[in-house]
């Protein structure tokens, strides 16, 4: 029989934008994979929580992944680190899968935003499946990303009419805005690179804990509103204990 394994989009954080799909998806499940992350916080796994119990009447059993280690903040060689951990991942899911996935059972990751931008959870499992001894068939219910959440509570249209957008990690960004470019969303800035690059003729339109209780939305010219945006940051940083937050630069 052919088991199933569901990649469900739950958002960006807000529990209500979780979509039809994706709460069907969760009420088929057989089993739960959850990956806990380093240092996994409280808020996360209570959200899992809710996000599960509104959208099932029964118990859902549930699978831990411990994630491994992610040795790339402080390697001098991040290819080489981003390999190593992904196989880590990969043979750890892989075991986890083939011992606790039924024959024609459903498995499922709850993703948080969406599982085809910036997440590694379609290509690990896409690699699972290809090397598993059996038939397994994947299914990806998108969800709503923080690119789309940015957009969104700042009330502007994430491309411009005739341009292009792009969305890239933000180390990409430390030489300054990519030339012919005039969209930019950042992603996994755990630098602050909007702070140092040529402000002249960008606005920025900044947001952290997008579509929670505690979301924080700056916008304006950069060079007029980035100490603002590094002072906030650092704030909210410091109480909560952690942030989310990503960026779109925008040449006027």
């Amino acid at each position: 029989m052919t088991s199933e394994l569901k990649l469900i989009g739950i958002g960006a954080g807000n529990p209500e934008w979780v979509t039809v799909a994706a709460a069907r998806a969760i009420g088929e499940l057989d089993v739960l994979f959850v990956v806990i992350k380093e240092k996994d916080l409280d808020e996360f796994v209570e959200v899992r929580r809710q996000i599960v119990s509104e959208h099932r009447s029964t118990p859902l059993r549930t699978v831990e992944l411990h994630d491994p280690p992610r040795p790339w903040r402080s390697t001098p060689d991040y290819p080489a680190a981003v390999r190593t951990w992904r196989a880590q991942r990969l043979q750890q899911w892989s075991d986890a899968v083939a011992s606790e996935l039924g024959e024609g059972q459903v498995g499922g990751f709850l993703v948080w935003g969406d599982p085809s931008l910036y997440e590694s959870t379609l290509a690990i499992v896409k690699e699972l499946v290809a090397v598993c001894s059996r038939d397994i068939r994947i299914q990806v219910i998108p969800g709503i990303s923080s690119v789309l959440a940015l957009a969104a509570a700042h009330q502007i249209p994430l491309n411009r009419q005739g341009r292009a957008v792009v969305i890239e990690p933000a180390r990409l960004l430390a030489p300054g805005m990519p030339e012919g470019t005039d969209d930019v969303v950042a992603m996994l800035d755990g630098h602050q690179t909007f702070a140092h690059i040529d402000p002249t003729g960008l606005d920025i339109y900044w947001g952290a804990y997008l579509g929670t209780g505690d979301e924080i939305l700056i916008s304006g010219d950069l060079e007029s509103v980035r100490e603002e945006i590094l002072r906030v940051r650092a704030e909210a940083a410091h109480r909560k204990g952690w942030i989310f937050d990503t960026y779109l630069l925008r040449r006027r």
